[in-house]
């Protein structure tokens, strides 16, 4: 099962400092420097901000928690998607592959990588005064396109020479990435000289929205208005939205199992680490939004980019714009990087099964799966293009969600159904930690559907196309 043809095998040359790393890495991309913007408009209070990353920190370490008794399990290339095949049979584990291939993973990293190069503009306003090299009415092709497709295919070229490679560049820039947000979260309490903290506090668990715009689309200031009940569950689905989606990638680390020392214990180690490395962070840098900038100037600001807004009251109107477009720079080429690495290795475990091209199957003389690398990252190069993806990835939170849900839900089914089986690692506060995850992601999703339906139907049309994908790809055997 686990022998792959090609002229190199896998090797175990990630340690545990690594796969940590990786986890990191793939979780800090562009959205916790942005998504806190929308988030205050659809709550409108310092305490219902931070309630949502408290939320979204206790679902995701749940999950990772959850997720490492399958991993110590099933130690085996292609994580999730082995995960999800191995339980519920070869359908369950397609549709989750078709999927990340289609949208969750190569839309990231086109997202991701677009991310780069906004925040590269900042740097090189060029990038944004240069004429669009093709425009056919609201569809263009710019500059910024072609800088995030350049990063996309340079990460995949250096992820090609080895696991090595993208080892090592993805433990500097994720070790610089949190190295800079530790120093701007310490700044953010010493340097800055107005404190909108207790009057972002002082509405207390009052909640408010403010969603309307003038006819040229842009939020109108004065437009808050109270919510209580319902309205607030809703709003806080809806800003969840954001959050769940800036704190997913970190199963990425399953993808890699085959090539992580140890992965009975270090997987699961590296979730559970990461994760929670992660998700402390998020809240604090949530805090320093809340100590420098007041609520319209969160809930508005510049093309919803909060945290250069916090950095230029940091460090003022100059530096501060240039220090936290290096830092998003930083991360975002850390983030691709890493979910290129990972992502990879699923669709090379699927083409095992015969769910994927035959030519993903074989490794390169450097032990890596070079032509998954190649489609992965041609794809991700078409979804900058297309100028769809990042509508997508505002759909596809509910479906990652879902899947998150189905995996976890595993755990429980296999503690029942096979409880004889070996779990060289179980799930700590067994069935507490697997339910807490199922009940939020549950409320999360039907909120969804009853109120932010744009938010949930496309995702799960992209992910129901894949069914007579599978029908045809088994035609001769089912």
């Amino acid at each position: 099962m686990e022998k792959l043809q090609g002229e190199g095998t896998p090797k175990r040359k990630l340690g545990l400092f690594d796969a940590a790393m990786l986890v990191m890495g793939s979780m800090i991309g562009s959205g916790i420097f942005i998504v806190s913007a929308d988030i205050m408009r659809n709550l409108g209070s310092g305490y219902w901000l931070i309630v949502v990353w408290v939320i979204t920190g206790v679902m995701t370490v749940a999950a990772a928690i959850s997720y490492g008794e399958l991993s110590a399990m099933f130690p085996k290339a292609g994580g999730q998607y082995t995960y999800l095949k191995e339980i519920f049979g070869k359908m369950m584990g397609f549709l989750y592959g078709w999927g990340l291939f289609t949208v969750i993973q190569t839309g990231t990293i086109a997202a991701v990588a677009v991310a780069f190069g906004k925040f590269t503009a900042y740097l090189i306003p060029a990038l944004n005064d240069a004429a669009p090299l093709f425009q056919n009415g609201s569809y263009k092709i710019t500059w910024i396109q072609i800088l995030a497709i350049g990063v996309i295919l340079l990460l995949t070229y250096i992820n090609t020479k080895g696991v090595e490679s993208g080892k090592l560049l993805q433990n500097v820039f994720t070790g610089s990435k949190i190295v800079a947000l530790i120093g701007l979260i310490l700044l953010g309490f010493l340097l800055v000289k107005n404190n909108f903290w207790s009057g972002n506090m002082s509405f207390g668990w009052d909640a408010f929205n403010n969603l309307k715009t003038d006819s040229g689309g842009n939020f109108l200031k004065s437009g808050w208005e109270s919510i209580s009940g319902m309205g607030i569950m809703a709003g806080i689905a809806a800003a969840m939205v954001g959050s769940v989606f800036s704190s997913v990638a970190w199963e990425n680390v399953t993808f890699v199992s085959g090539e992580i020392e140890n992965p009975k214990k270090n997987v699961v180690r590296s979730m559970v680490l990461g994760t929670s490395a992660v998700m402390v962070l998020y809240l604090l840098v949530n805090f320093i939004y809340l100590n420098t900038l007041d609520r319209d100037s969160i809930a508005f600001a510049a093309n919803d980019r909060v945290a250069v807004s916090a950095s230029e009251q940091i460090f003022g109107s100059g530096i501060g714009t240039v220090v936290m477009a290096v830092l998003v720079m930083i991360s975002t080429f850390g983030c691709v990087n890493g979910i290129v690495l990972a992502g990879a290795r699923v669709f090379q475990t699927m083409a095992q099964d015969g769910m994927f091209f035959k030519a993903a199957l074989h490794n390169n003389k450097n032990g890596v799966p070079e032509k998954s690398l190649w489609m992965q990252g041609i794809w991700a190069s078409v979804l900058c293009l297309s100028g769809q993806y990042g509508n997508l990835l505002d759909m596809i939170s509910f479906v990652i969600v879902l899947f998150y849900m189905i995996t976890v839900f595993g755990v429980i089914y296999l503690r029942i159904k096979k409880p004889a089986l070996e779990r060289p690692y179980k799930t700590w506060l067994y069935p507490i930690t697997p339910i807490i995850y199922l009940l939020i992601g549950a409320a999360f999703c039907i909120l969804l559907l009853i109120y932010k339906q744009q938010y949930t139907w496309p995702g799960l049309l992209i992910v129901l196309v894949g069914v007579p994908v599978y029908f045809f790809i088994n035609k001769k055997t089912v």
